[in-house]
């Protein structure tokens, strides 16, 4: 309400600045502007590994190159609806030993907090074991891993069937870990549709490739593969691990561990608006820390 002249003439000289004094600009907050909170899984890793410890300030949002309001940050403590793909193909065949003790650690690690199921890739995607907590179970069937004599990947199909089938689940956070080798690779889908499938299903895609996996335009399967290992894991907020020996499994498949375990729960304001932005970015403040993430699952994650 707006104070007349002839009022604060009536008011003693201290009390009139007093009132004016008392009125502070009004800032409204994220809320009160007519915005809704954004839910995003970030892993922030540096190159010792998962960093700990962040607040809400080492955390940089922008959609379309507007920078949002971050408004908290948590440790996500959310299960995770994990698939293990397992290119159980001829061409791992040098691999499997490394897998079957490998793989073993991977699951300990992660259950029974949450659910895995392991998915070979053998010329078509092959459920060998469906979701479940149970360490036990996973660890059985992961000791008896076997390549497929006269077989090739699928690697490609993998990962869209899942993450088409994640689209009838509602956990708040999914992953895909993918182990895959440069061998034959059998498919008719193109990478740019695997993309999609993923950032539909909103699953991070976590892969660990085995070889050189050298291009081919020539071969389209290959060449589709070869822009998946990058565009895949780089646009859902995973991230890529190759090794030409699988002597290295063990170690990258610790480091996805890690980082699945340490993730934040970054929340954030978006105006109000009809249309959503095509880019959305989450870095970091400070130099040395990079950050990658995906956007909750389902209002749960909220």
């Amino acid at each position: 309400m707006r104070t007349s002249t002839w009022f604060h003439a009536l008011l003693p000289p201290m009390l009139a600045l007093a009132m004016c004094v008392a009125r502070p600009a009004h800032v409204p907050t994220a809320a009160q502007a007519g915005s809704n909170e954004q839910t995003w899984y970030v892993s922030a890793v540096d190159r010792n590994g998962p960093v700990e410890g962040l607040g809400p300030e080492a955390f940089v949002v922008t959609e379309n190159g507007a920078r949002r309001e971050v408004l908290r940050v948590s440790r996500a403590d959310e299960p995770i609806d994990i698939t293990v793909l397992i290119d159980n193909s001829t061409a791992a065949g040098d691999a499997m030993v490394y897998m079957r003790k490998a793989i073993p650690t991977f699951i300990t690690a992660l259950t029974p907090a949450n659910r895995i199921a392991l998915v070979g890739l053998a010329d078509r995607p092959t459920i060998l074991t469906r979701g479940t907590t149970d360490t036990k179970a996973l660890v059985r069937q992961a000791e008896a891993l076997y390549s497929l004599p006269s077989s090739g990947a699928t690697l490609l199909d993998g990962i869209y069937e899942v993450s088409q089938g994640l689209l009838s689940r509602d956990a708040s956070r999914a992953a895909i870990v993918a182990i895959a080798t440069d061998g034959t690779e059998f498919t008719n889908r193109y990478s740019k549709d695997i993309v999609e499938a993923l950032k539909r299903a909103r699953a991070s895609l976590h892969l660990v490739g085995i070889g050189r996996f050298e291009h081919s335009d020539s071969d389209t399967a290959i060449r589709e593969r070869s822009f998946l290992l990058t565009a895949g894991p780089r646009e859902s907020g995973g991230a890529l691990y190759t090794m030409v020996a699988p002597g290295g499994l063990a170690q990258n498949l610790d480091k996805i561990a890690r980082d699945l375990s340490s993730q934040y729960k970054v929340v954030y304001a978006r105006p109000q608006t009809t249309i959503p932005p095509d880019k959305i970015e989450i870095t970091s403040s400070k130099e040395d820390i990079k950050m990658r993430g995906t956007p909750a699952r389902t209002k749960k994650g909220a």
